[in-house]
């Protein structure tokens, strides 16, 4: 973006303050313009919610240890290595993936937070210098003035006393 397109600070501010911090739950999609993505974020969400709990991977362990007794009967390191990546290890890693996933996703929602309250809060200071800054260019330019009249004055002053000592 160039600087001609650049938004002006106060109405960033603004849209910025009525927007809030981005939060996970804001990139879902769950209210986008089309039929076919809402469907697809309400179905990942829904299938993601149930398959993203311990509960899940429980479940997903005694089925894989279903088929382990089976496995061992036939003896075969092979198939018990091949049995342990592609049953156990996919059934039960999978919801424990999504459990941490989603308590990353608080901690990033609570980190977004901390930093746009950072944010609004050194904005606010700044304001608050600027204000300060003002005030204090208010007044220089009222004691420069009054510098100025007395310098004169001064001025006027001292041309008298020359004329009247000469």
């Amino acid at each position: 973006m160039d600087a001609m397109n650049l938004p002006k600070p106060q109405e960033h501010l603004d849209a910025r303050v009525a927007a809030g911090p981005i939060k996970v739950d804001d990139q879902r999609q769950l209210d986008h313009p089309s039929f076919i993505t809402r469907l697809n974020a309400k179905l990942g969400l829904k299938v993601t919610t149930i398959i993203g709990t311990m509960w899940a991977a429980y479940l997903f362990s005694l089925i894989a240890l279903v088929g382990l007794p089976g496995v061992i009967q036939k003896g075969d390191i092979v198939t018990i290595v091949i049995w342990l990546s592609s049953s156990f290890l996919q059934l039960v890693l999978l919801p424990i993936i999504i459990v941490g996933q989603n308590i990353q996703a608080k901690a990033a929602d609570a980190r977004a937070e901390a930093t746009y309250n950072d944010a609004a809060a050194i904005l606010q200071q700044a304001i608050e210098i600027q204000a300060h800054l003002v005030s204090q260019d208010q007044q220089l330019a009222a004691q420069e003035e009054a510098l100025s009249k007395m310098i004169a004055s001064l001025s006027l002053v001292e041309e008298k006393l020359t004329k009247g000592s000469s």
